[in-house]
């Protein structure tokens, strides 16, 4: 049952989101959004100028939830700025254990437009993943990690993406916690304390 008190351009974003996570962008057209959203055709362009707006305009919405989710799961955690970020992915893990995951939708939309580079919503996506990739950055200042914390949160946003394509691929997310691992690795050897003790990781052989 829809929720009539809820404002248009928000049910139409909604409703575009499910479809949009459900059979992709290119899949779903402006008709069924707008069915689903319960408005018509007219009323859905007064709110977004074309399909491609809608698009950008998803993601947009995404963003933040997004980043604040990773947030809270960091704030969360237990241990050192290492493990609290590995957090987040052994998080993400257990995410992908749903039958409805389908990775991450910036990534999946870059797929799909790959030869728009661009097309705003990709523009909207490149932002997203910077804005993770800035916020890990600061993270790792805070922490007081060793050497240039822009490369390392760099590293870091590479086993995060590259975890999302691995787990999609193969339908295993055990590589998403393989991925936690070597962020553990890669982050607490570059720790204040990692000389204390012994520059080991917990959990290292």
């Amino acid at each position: 049952m829809r929720d009539s008190s809820q404002p248009t351009r928000e049910r139409i974003l909604q409703a575009a989101g499910k479809l949009f996570h459900r059979d992709g962008i290119r899949a779903i057209s402006v008709d069924a959004i707008a069915e689903k959203a319960g408005v018509t055709k007219r009323t859905l362009y007064y709110h977004f100028r074309s399909k491609d707006d809608l698009i950008a305009a998803h993601l947009q919405a995404r963003d933040e939830p997004n980043l604040a989710l990773f947030k809270r799961w960091f704030d969360e955690a237990e241990g050192n700025a290492a493990e609290r970020i590995a957090g987040i992915f052994r998080h993400l893990a257990q995410s992908a254990r749903n039958a409805r995951w389908k990775g991450c939708g910036f990534l999946r939309t870059s797929v799909e437009l790959v030869n728009l580079p661009g097309h705003p919503a990709l523009v909207a996506a490149r932002a997203h993943k910077k804005r993770v990739e800035d916020w890990l950055c600061s993270v790792l200042a805070e922490a007081g990690v060793n050497g240039d914390t822009s490369s390392l949160a760099r590293q870091v946003m590479l086993l995060l993406d590259g975890s999302f394509a691995a787990v999609l691929l193969h339908r295993d997310p055990s590589y998403m916690e393989t991925a936690a691992e070597a962020v553990v690795r890669l982050i607490a050897e570059r720790l204040p304390d990692a000389k204390a003790n012994g520059g080991s990781p917990k959990g290292a052989a």
